[in-house]
């Protein structure tokens, strides 16, 4: 029924827009364009519907991409992303090119849009909301996030270790805190739990001391407000909610307070009342992105804390379950020796499956990464490798064709970060002259960009592209069964393969042969838009081969309504594609391999891996 009523909005919505749209393809009898005539405005309409992300066509809807960008915690811009439109239109479009993105968390500064209280600084929105323009142009979907770390860099002295980002300087001064020191730290975020005034001023912005909550608050809403209003319709289509404030944690709690009853009795009131002020801002239809407990999901038994909303019930459509993931045993250098293995994050990410489950609504993972310099950047590949598989699905790849039933949905994530400035900065760390950061972030030491800028100003990647730019199911007409891909990405000159073709699927197995390969099963519900799978640069259109039960094919051709297996471009205009697997029956159990590893392969061999796909779908989940 949730589905039908989606589709049903998706027809309203999509034959309002082909009314007001130029430049729409000639309709068939039905009235409705042959070519791409799901694409824009109703395929841009998200909601959180039935455990998962649903656009206005009724299909289920993945979010990848980056985090946009670390540069917004920095003072050389202005709590802006980039220094100019046009650079954020560069990242846009290798964003979605090089590295396979649909979407952005976009971050936002309150120190720079409330830099007076109670005055908003609107020059700042009007140059945000440009910048967010250029990524919607690109065919990318935004969330939105007030981001903070360690409450604010006013708290910090000009020659201290570490800094801060995030609430104003007013908001300082208006707090009586001790002088920073976070004592023998290895690492920044140690400030949370040991640095004094950090701990303080976080109590005192969750208990609204000198009405900061409160204020703050009223900055967000005028935020959300002005960026509805001076979006166009279509594109705010494609801001699909708000993250309301990067990883909460309480700073110290009240006497007998537990992390469980912190979340249940002042940070749940807390979105109840940033709700409330997005339904006042014009965002009524849009869910905000709600983070438990930062210490909720540590893979550190010493940090771990009880928590992920247990106690707020039914989040439903109004709310989306987000949460962070980084492997502190990894990036200590002393709690995990070696590499990730397959199935590393099976179980935390899992966790959040069942949490996002629980509370009747989808999960996002926001925020997941790890060092690309230094002393552990040589885990990166093995680490980041294991957290896409774990998005992808919760099992290891050695079981994964074994029981591909159990393998859960397809979650949703952003990876921090994508800064084009990496290692170009210049950022006077704590407004001091005599401490300019340029290497790496700029921030704290971090650098986990994924992206920097070659001699010539154009983007490139700093990770392998064959783990960055991945297939990944955008849009499922249906329910998804399984999904996995083995991108045979590389940690140094190894070839990581952690889920092969089993032996007993020898055409198959021939037919992939060294090449990267997908396989989604999805169960069609009626659905008449296609499925669409994202093709990563790996995959051109001469070396793509598709082995569905809807078709084979070498070589995907170009999409009309009646073909079942083709390609299209992505929107956006970047040059990054899609195949479009269209089934309008309902209740069929369907499934697609997608491959490069075969050159021309023959008729006889595509037909002997789809009888051998046909029989292992029907045995193991059917």
């Amino acid at each position: 029924m949730a589905k039908l009523r989606a589709r049903l909005f998706g027809v309203l919505v999509l034959l309002t827009g082909l009314l007001t749209v130029t430049g729409v393809q000639p309709a068939t009898a039905d009235g409705l364009p042959d070519s791409l005539w799901f694409d824009e405005p109703a395929a841009a309409t998200l909601t959180a519907d039935n455990g998962h992300f649903t656009d206005g066509l009724g299909r289920e809807v993945v979010l990848r991409g980056y985090n946009v960008s670390g540069e917004t915690k920095l003072a050389e811009n202005d709590g802006l992303p980039f220094a100019s439109v046009a650079d954020a239109r560069k990242s846009a479009t290798a964003l979605r090119a090089l590295g396979g993105g649909n979407s952005v968390r976009f971050l936002l500064s309150w120190a720079a849009a409330e830099p007076v209280r109670g005055q908003v600084d609107t020059a700042y929105l009007a140059a945000a909301t440009a910048q967010l323009r250029a990524f919607l142009d690109a065919g990318i979907r935004v969330f939105p996030d007030f981001h903070q770390d360690l409450y604010s860099r006013h708290l910090f002295d000009p020659d201290s270790w570490y800094s801060g980002d995030g609430a104003p300087k007013w908001v300082v001064d208006a707090g009586d805190y001790p002088d920073e020191s976070c004592g023998v730290c290895l690492f920044w975020g140690q400030n949370i739990t040991q640095n004094e005034a950090v701990k303080q001023a976080s109590y005192d912005f969750w208990h609204n001391a000198n009405g900061v909550q409160d204020a703050f608050l009223t900055t967000a809403q005028k935020t959300m407000a002005y960026v509805q209003q001076h979006l166009s319709a279509a594109e705010f289509a494609g801001v699909v909610g708000f993250d309301p404030l990067n990883e909460p944690y309480a700073g110290t709690y009240d006497s007998g307070q537990t992390s469980r009853t912190w979340e249940r009795d002042v940070l749940w009131p807390f979105y109840t009342k940033f709700r409330a002020r997005m339904d006042a801002a014009g965002w009524q239809a849009k869910p905000a992105f709600v983070e438990p407990n930062l210490f909720w999901n540590a893979n550190l038994d010493f940090q771990k804390q009880e928590g992920g909303l247990l106690d707020a019930g039914t989040l439903g459509p109004r709310y989306v379950f987000n949460t962070h993931f980084y492997d502190q045993k990894a990036i200590s250098g002393v709690f995990m020796w070696g590499k990730a293995r397959d199935g590393q994050y099976a179980t935390d990410f899992g966790t959040v499956r069942d949490r996002a489950s629980a509370a009747g609504t989808t999960g996002v993972v926001s925020e997941f990464g790890h060092p690309l310099s230094g002393s552990v950047s040589d885990k990166a590949p093995t680490v980041l490798k294991a957290m896409y598989q774990a998005l992808d699905s919760r099992l290891p790849g050695s079981t994964w064709w074994d029981r591909p039933a159990s393998s859960g949905p397809v979650l949703s994530g952003t990876q921090w970060q994508w800064d084009l400035y990496n290692g170009r900065h210049q950022e006077l760390m704590n407004d001091n002259p005599d401490k300019v950061l340029t290497s790496g972030d700029a921030w704290n030491d971090e650098d986990l960009s994924a992206v920097a800028l070659d001699g010539s100003g154009q983007p490139v990647l700093r990770q392998d592209a064959r783990l960055l730019d991945r297939v990944y199911p955008s849009a499922t007409a249906g329910t998804t069964v399984a999904f996995t891909y083995e991108d045979r990405s590389r940690d140094g000159s190894t070839t990581l393969t952690w889920n092969p073709v089993p032996s007993s699927l020898p055409q198959v197995s021939q037919l992939v042969g060294g090449g990267q390969y997908s396989l989604l099963l999805w169960r069609s519900d009626g659905t008449d838009a296609p499925t669409e799978v994202h093709l990563p640069a790996s995959f051109p259109a001469a070396a793509t081969t598709v082995v569905s039960d809807l078709g084979t094919t070498s070589a995907p051709p170009a999409y009309t309504r009646a073909t079942p297996v083709a390609a299209a471009p992505e929107p956006g205009g970047t040059g990054a594609r899609r195949l479009l697997l269209t089934a309008p029956d309902s209740g069929t159990l369907h499934y697609a391999l997608i491959t490069n590893g075969a050159s021309a392969p023959s008729d006889g061999l595509l037909s002997a891996a789809r009888t051998e796909l046909s029989a292992w779908a029907a045995a193991k989940a059917g």
